[in-house]
């Protein structure tokens, strides 16, 4: 039986490194993918662009502007003086605020009286809108508190002063909020899933097109015989792949892999247990190459979405997230961002790892039934 695999792994790491193309697909396109890939996903909002409105132009009012293009938030584009240009900046979207102060707003603040200043923001991306109305309350929460001295005794502060509230928050794991941090061990799982998809949907339906599948037929190779040599090559490319993304993660993005080397080895094989027993029983479901990539990327694109990559699963409706159930991806992201970020162990991890073992043995045992169909 072992003999029989050894052959088969043989030949297809020979038909593997055969083509300098399939070379590339294997280790260079991942590594392309993740530099691309960790530069675009942020969530992060710097230098929003902004626009001034001063209809009071006073000294309080320009102090106020001051403390908004002093801060690491806001760029001003430009200084305005009508409504017009207002609608104009926000419509183009050259600007995506506008700081708007009314006349009396020096009157306001000089008397101790509530002084407003209007924030109008581009509401098109909400999750940007709502970032820059919390960076815009900080900065106007400082801007009073700096000129107006409120009793103690409803003093919102860290001052330790008497009856006040001494509020400090902290952040664990992530101790500076970068969205890089968590974005890019997702990204390590989102390059290998589609890189191992694609390379075993392309095994059985590939020798179907060379006509070589009825030469397999009458070997004495079992079904389950030649889907472990079939699989074992890309899983040690799937392997090197994930060490040579999360060598450039490190390295290059500096994100902190504060887990255990080997935890995380054995959930990539887990991982891609799955992966690769999946890109399988698309291969012996397709005829052509051309139906395995149409069915590879069907499947992926809602693995994605529904995985907890960019959309947390807790916000989906419920019937949605039954579906999350049955997909590999969501398990793995919990198991890699946990192992990069918090250290996670065994303890924490092996509901995830359990589910990636009985989706993966279970998506290996219906390819095999699929194949052995196929060849009846």
């Amino acid at each position: 039986m072992w003999e029989r695999i050894k052959h088969i792994i043989i030949k297809e790491f020979i038909q593997m490194f055969r083509d300098p193309k399939m070379r590339v697909v294997m280790f260079v396109s991942p590594l392309v993918q993740v530099v691309l890939m960790s530069f675009a996903v942020s969530t992060d909002v710097k230098k929003v662009p902004a626009a001034v409105y001063d209809q009071d132009n006073s000294k309080e009012s320009r102090q106020l502007i001051r403390d908004f293009e002093g801060s690491r938030y806001f760029v001003i584009r430009a200084h305005i003086d009508d409504d017009a240009e207002q609608k104009m900046l926000i419509d183009t979207s050259t600007v995506k605020a506008v700081i708007r102060i009314q006349h009396g707003f020096s009157k306001d603040v000089l008397s101790k009286q509530a002084a407003s200043v209007q924030l109008i923001v581009d509401g098109t991306d909400s999750n940007t809108a709502a970032i820059i109305l919390q960076y815009a309350s900080r900065i106007a929460e400082q801007y009073s508190q700096r000129i107006r001295q409120l009793p103690p005794q409803i003093l919102l502060s860290s001052s330790g002063r008497s009856g006040g509230v001494d509020l400090r928050s902290r952040a664990w794991f992530n101790e500076n909020l970068e969205s890089r941090n968590f974005f890019v061990p997702g990204v390590i799982a989102l390059v290998v899933l589609v890189v191992t998809l694609i390379l075993s949907a392309m095994t059985i339906v590939k020798e179907k097109e060379l006509g070589t599948i009825e030469q397999l037929m009458v070997s004495p190779l079992r079904p389950m015989e030649l889907i472990i040599g079939k699989l074992v090559p890309y899983g040690v490319v799937g392997m090197v792949d994930i060490f040579l993304i999360t060598l450039l993660s490190v390295a290059v993005f500096h994100v902190p892999l504060r887990g255990s080397l080997f935890l995380m080895f054995v959930s990539s094989c887990l991982f891609l247990l799955t992966t690769l027993g999946l890109g399988l029983f698309i291969s012996t479901c397709s005829n052509t190459q051309q139906e395995a990539l149409m069915s590879m990327f069907f499947i992926a694109q809602p693995m994605v979405l529904l995985s907890g990559f960019v959309f947390p699963v807790a916000n989906m409706p419920g019937a949605v997230q039954l579906l999350t159930v049955i997909n590999p991806l969501k398990y793995f992201l919990v198991i890699v961002r946990g192992i990069f970020l918090k250290n996670s162990g065994v303890d924490v991890l092996w509901p995830q790892m359990l589910a990636l073992f009985i989706l993966g043995t279970g998506i290996i045992i219906l390819s095999a039934m699929q194949f052995r169909k196929r060849l009846g």
